[in-house]
């Protein structure tokens, strides 16, 4: 069986609604798994050059499955140790939860391995 890698990166600007609530990255689309497919989250890296700590959440279904949380003008790399299969049909998507009112930009890249 192959297997296509797929990404979900860019830079992408929000407006945080606290930290407790996440909101969609604006012009980041998700990835819905194709029917017959299967698809593995293996890495994820992103950078914050705010001034404060925001956390990055990756979504299954609307569901937070992982949260990557980001230092203040930091980046992170963290290679997923625990691959789950995400099977169709599913939407995994970001979305970040920073402070009320912060505005900027996070650096995403989610790389997935669709099977």
């Amino acid at each position: 069986m192959s297997s296509t890698p797929r990404f979900l990166q860019g830079t992408y600007p929000f407006t945080g609604a606290g930290l407790e609530k996440g909101v969609p990255l604006e012009g980041l689309t998700g990835f819905r798994v194709p029917d017959g497919y299967r698809a593995q989250p293996v890495y994820f890296r992103g950078g914050n050059p705010t001034g404060e700590l925001v956390v990055v959440a990756l979504l299954r279904d609307g569901v937070a499955v992982r949260l990557f949380p980001i230092g203040a003008r930091d980046a992170v790399h963290v290679p997923l140790s625990i691959v789950e299969d995400v099977e169709a049909p599913s939407t995994l998507e970001l979305q970040v939860m920073a402070p009320e009112g912060l505005t900027g930009c996070v650096v995403v890249d989610l790389g997935l391995v669709e099977v």
